[in-house]
């Protein structure tokens, strides 16, 4: 079906590589230790590396969710469920923000102290 309509595959494509794309920043953001494991530029290091406190990690799941309520606006998808989880990752990262609560990082999934654990 999309492959008769070709505006409809168009948007459709592109919706998808927005998604990839906030998907694997998300995956980095949220398992450091794939920044040690996998080969990645040092300015992309060094993007990710700026989302370590409750603030900074609110705002860039606050602006994946807009990215997927303005993808949605046109043609209501399925990505409403992504928007939704992303708007209230966000409302949680601020809120712990604003009560003062800090970020805590797992070992687990490469927080402090993996390196050791890797050597």
């Amino acid at each position: 079906m999309l492959a008769s309509h070709p505006d409809l595959w168009n948007a459709e494509s592109e919706q998808l590589t927005g998604n990839r794309l906030s998907g694997l920043t998300l995956i980095f953001v949220e398992v450091p230790l794939l920044l040690r494991i996998c080969p990645t530029s040092p300015t992309f290091d060094t993007f990710i590396r700026r989302f370590t406190t409750n603030y900074m990690r609110a705002a860039i799941y606050g602006v994946m969710s807009l990215i997927q309520w303005l993808s949605i606006i046109k043609d209501p998808t399925s990505l409403i469920a992504a928007a939704i989880v992303l708007l209230l990752a966000s409302v949680c990262y601020l809120i712990a923000g604003l009560k003062g609560q800090g970020f805590v990082g797992s070992k687990t999934l490469g927080g402090q102290g993996v390196a050791q654990m890797i050597v």
